[in-house]
């Protein structure tokens, strides 16, 4: 039997890539940051199967601990301080969540088990304002944010340590990729759990920021499988992955409306306000690498996506309404994990 860690395991990717590790029959480990509220959402139905280990990667010692304790053939860092928008606010939490510690946990590995196999969550932010497009593995880098800075960091950091130590130690560039257990925070799930609410008058009105933006939208349940593949590798390499096309905000409002029968134009009021300090106008993966070395292939399109999450967070407005709710808060659904939907 196989042994993986996970750091973000109660996040998106680290609750699909735990399903689908238990799948082909792993010994999942999760490593969790010590709260006095537990958020378990995303994991609830896996609790049974999974090991949860306390740890932060802030704190190298917790790290070591967690790697002796876990004793993985595999580690996933999928940790760190996911929201582009917070890090222009909070850039040292960021770097220190998102850049030195993910040298913290490489540093763990190398020191108590360095033939594991490494896989560091790097991110499409760090092409920022693009140079070429479509972005490949060879594009230079061009952070335009303290997020963005950060994940370059980890993702060199993790070059390094491969060229180095002789680590097995690989990096998946991710585009964009979201799901029904994104968080509220994201732009995909902010404007699904808005259509849902509006659909149940719960809510007037959707406040939004640049609606010209263009990504590269995927389904995390199909990317994490690509980040599996990659530790399966003869040899540890950099992939890009992505699904090839591009959509913008505006397109992501006319089909999550559609959806339940309205047109965003009666809802959407746009505030300058939630526009970033330095915007990235176009991602766009290209992913011919991992379809060539790994036989990746994305499954959900980006229609069938957004279905997905608008019919998710209608079951869960549906949901609290039935229980008698006046009131209805972002928050409320960390307590019915039962309905958090994908």
């Amino acid at each position: 039997m196989k042994r993986a860690l996970i750091t973000g395991i109660t996040g998106q990717d680290g609750s699909y890539l735990a399903e689908l590790l238990l799948e082909k029959g792993y010994r999942v480990y999760g490593l969790r940051r010590r709260t006095s509220t537990p958020n378990h959402a995303n994991i609830e139905h896996l609790l049974d199967d999974i090991e949860l280990l306390e740890g932060d990667l802030t704190d190298l010692s917790s790290l070591i601990r967690a790697v002796r304790v876990s004793d993985p053939d595999e580690v996933y860092n999928l940790a760190a301080q996911s929201y582009v928008g917070t890090s222009w606010p909070q850039p040292l939490l960021t770097s220190d969540l998102t850049a030195l510690g993910a040298t913290n946990l490489l540093e763990a590995v190398r020191l108590t088990k360095p033939e594991v196999r490494y896989y560091q969550a790097s991110s499409s932010e760090m092409f920022g304002k693009v140079v070429e497009c479509p972005q490949r593995e060879t594009t230079p880098f061009y952070p335009r944010s303290p997020y963005g800075v950060s994940k370059l960091y980890a993702h060199w950091m993790t070059v390094n340590y491969r060229e180095s130590y002789d680590m097995f130690a690989c990096s998946g560039i991710l585009f964009n990729h979201e799901s029904p257990r994104r968080g509220i925070e994201f732009v995909t799930r902010k404007v699904t759990d808005a259509v849902a609410r509006i659909a149940g008058g719960l809510q007037s009105e959707l406040k939004m920021g640049n609606l010209d933006a263009v990504r590269d939208w995927g389904y995390a349940g199909d990317y994490v499988e690509a980040m599996w593949m990659m530790l399966q590798q003869e040899t540890p390499e950099d992939y890009v992955i992505a699904t090839g096309e591009t959509h913008s905000v505006r397109e992501l409002l006319e089909i999550a409306f559609k959806y339940v029968g309205l047109d965003y134009r009666d809802f959407v009021v746009q505030d300058k306000s939630l526009c970033r300090p330095a915007e990235v106008d176009l991602l766009l993966g290209d992913c011919a690498k991992a379809r060539a070395k790994l036989g990746w292939r994305p499954k959900v399109d980006f229609e069938g996506l957004i279905a997905m999450m608008v019919e998710a967070d209608l079951e869960r407005v549906q949901f609290i309404q039935s229980k008698g709710y006046r009131r209805y808060e972002n928050r409320v659904y960390d307590y019915f994990p039962a309905v958090r939907g994908g």
